[in-house]
């Protein structure tokens, strides 16, 4: 049911009664279908507005002198290596807009040209075309800004040093504690061996004790090396490991008087040798023989027996 619009005129509400209703009777018979709504744009028309133009150009041209504008037209500058080029050979060797390295060169001579045509022309001017030393240019940023971004690159380096601290760090650490096991490893086959070492001294299979020096390291068994120190140490003249050791910790006695050693005279004197004597074959006291021999068990019974 339709109902009459609560604000606006009669007429407004009874036209959209009207229209709404033809709408729905038309959607209602099929009449109505898409794209039937569109707005078609017309065609566009070409504008050439001369007297526009000319008003415009004359507004922002200006007759200034060449140093305010610097403007310069020239063509680039020719080729250093090779013939002159005629006309038909720069047609034929046109600048390839395609090619970035053909189109950079060509911007690169032109503008070459244009500072040798414009520098001398300067210079009769009396401009001058080198920077001085205490130039000062102002910054297109802020200070605050510069700032900024001063604060922010200080705090990514600050934190990239902290990461290369903790790096090295964490490095030294894994050495530190490889170096420890290196050295625990160490002592416990120094250990294990001097232990061996002992055992075997007090059972009485070795009478060495060479692992009293702790500088001496263990040896392998059935190793070449260990033989022939083993080998050296036999064929070494001096005291043993024993003695050496007794005398760093008390000292050594020194030299005697060497009385009873023998010289080339006593040697040689053998006035008192006695064959007899020497070969077991001298005099024996008489009455010795047997006078300290104890009667037995039964004998000294039968003894006690007669005094009885």
């Amino acid at each position: 049911m339709d109902t009459p619009l609560p604000s606006g005129s009669d007429s407004d509400s009874e036209d959209s009664l009207v229209t709404d209703r033809e709408l729905q009777d038309a959607f209602s018979r099929g009449l109505l279908k898409p794209g039937l709504n569109v707005v078609l744009a017309g065609p566009k028309k070409a504008v050439n507005d001369v007297n526009g133009l000319k008003q415009c150009l004359a507004e922002f041209k200006r007759d200034l002198e060449w140093v305010e504008r610097l403007d310069v037209t020239l063509s680039p500058v020719p080729e250093i290596s090779g013939p002159q080029s005629s006309p038909q050979n720069k047609d034929q060797k046109a600048v390839d807009p395609e090619d970035d390295f053909q189109r950079e060169m060509n911007f690169y001579r032109q503008a070459q040209a244009a500072v040798l045509a414009v520098l001398p022309r300067l210079h009769q001017l009396k401009v001058p075309t080198k920077r001085p030393t205490d130039y000062f240019a102002e910054m297109a940023k802020s200070d605050q800004q510069m700032q900024k971004i001063r604060q922010k690159l200080q705090a990514k380096q600050a934190a990239m040093e902290k990461s290369e601290k903790a790096k090295q760090l964490r490095a030294l650490r894994k050495y530190g504690k490889k170096v420890q096991t290196e050295v625990l490893q160490k002592r416990q086959q120094e250990k294990a061996h001097m232990m061996n070492a002992i055992k075997k001294y007090q059972k009485g299979f070795s009478d060495k004790l060479d692992f009293l020096d702790g500088d001496q390291k263990p040896v392998a068994r059935g190793s070449k090396e260990g033989a022939k120190g083993t080998k050296g140490q036999q064929m070494k003249k001096g005291p043993n490991a024993k003695r050496r050791y007794k005398n760093q910790k008390f000292g050594f006695g020194g030299k005697k008087k060497g009385s009873k050693w023998n010289t080339r005279d006593s040697y040689d004197d053998v006035s008192s040798f006695r064959a007899k004597t020497a070969h077991g074959k001298g005099l024996k006291r008489p009455g010795k023989k047997g006078s300290n021999k104890r009667p037995g068990k039964r004998t000294r019974e039968k003894m006690k027996s007669r005094t009885r």
